[in-house]
């Protein structure tokens, strides 16, 4: 398991600059390139890929989480985002949920308002780990069900 001294940011800034670099947006001319830390040490990235029906196009985020799939899963650690100039981003809130579905406890992000934990930039946030704890219980009585584990 990385603990926060493990996070390597220097490493993370440069893979979602180079992401970046490798973003398709001729629509909107606003690359965007992410990267995060996953628990085992590997390093994924992304980068949007626009479309021209716009709407349908794919956020950085979203071919991160891809690449984090494809290349044996885990859970995030830290994370960044970084438009075409190499300026932090916030991820918006369809991204937010999808880091937070794919995120250890606690995940760290670097935000345009400094470092943050995935809970503090998605309060709240309803994911596998409270799916998880309620296929435990039983609707009706909130008791834990016997045998459920």
């Amino acid at each position: 398991m990385i603990t926060v001294s493990d996070i390597n940011w220097d490493a993370i800034r440069a893979a979602a600059n180079e992401a970046m670099g490798k973003a398709y947006a001729p629509y909107s001319n606003f690359p965007v390139g992410a990267a995060a830390q996953v628990d085992d040490g590997r390093i994924v990235s992304g980068c949007n890929v626009e479309n021209a029906s716009y709407g349908v196009g794919l956020c950085a985020e979203c071919a991160l989480v891809s690449a984090l799939t494809m290349s044996g899963g885990g859970k995030l650690v830290a994370f960044t985002c970084v438009d075409g100039h190499g300026d932090v981003l916030m991820p918006c809130g369809r991204c937010r949920q999808l880091l937070f579905e794919h995120s250890a406890p606690g995940m760290m992000l670097e935000t345009v308002s400094g470092m943050r934990t995935i809970d503090q930039v998605l309060p709240d946030a309803f994911g596998p780990r409270e799916l998880d704890a309620y296929s435990l219980t039983d609707p009706a009585s909130g008791t834990t069900c016997e045998g459920c584990e």
